[in-house]
């Protein structure tokens, strides 16, 4: 409730230019809430994770860094106040075709794999998202290994670099 009151507050005295540019409708701003699900899973995020996080809000939605901010603020609200993920999964479907949704599936794929690992828990939470998505099965491990080979092929390249500078 005092956080409630802080936020009216706040609301009030500086209140936001862009507010409601990111409405429960917003497609981004439930892709956005799913993201941030994902990268949450394993308790707080690392800096890699959340430059990745940025890195990919302001890319695949076209917003410049300040937009981004306050779409990931408002998608953080979002997130902590849903109980489930039919929430953010049912406003991607009613406004986001199927190749629209394979897009969102890899990008959370891309925040699973921000810290180098995939947990059974990340892994079951993929299932679960992409399925409510309407992606099958096999897209779904498909995009997963996709975005496993450029994490590795990128790690690969950096170790390559390192090497030629010494």
């Amino acid at each position: 409730m005092l956080d409630g009151l802080r936020q009216f507050i706040a609301d009030i005295v500086s209140p936001d230019i862009e507010k409601g540019a990111f409405d429960e409708s917003d497609y981004r701003l439930a892709a956005t809430a799913l993201l941030i699900h994902v990268v949450s899973l394993d308790g707080e995020p690392s800096a890699n994770e959340k430059r990745k996080l940025h890195s990919l809000i302001e890319t695949r939605f076209s917003l410049d860094p300040g937009t981004a901010d306050q779409l990931i603020a408002s998608a953080t609200r979002a997130e902590g106040d849903a109980v489930d993920l039919y929430r953010f999964t049912s406003v991607i479907m009613r406004e986001v075709d199927e190749a629209g949704r394979l897009r969102i599936v890899e990008m959370m794929w891309e925040m699973v794999f921000a810290d180098g690992k995939v947990s059974e828990f990340e892994d079951n939470v993929l299932w679960r998202a992409a399925d409510l998505l309407g992606i099958s099965g096999r897209d779904r491990i498909e995009l997963k290994h996709r975005v496993q080979a450029r994490q590795e092929g990128a790690v690969k390249d950096s170790a390559d670099k390192a090497d030629a500078a010494t």
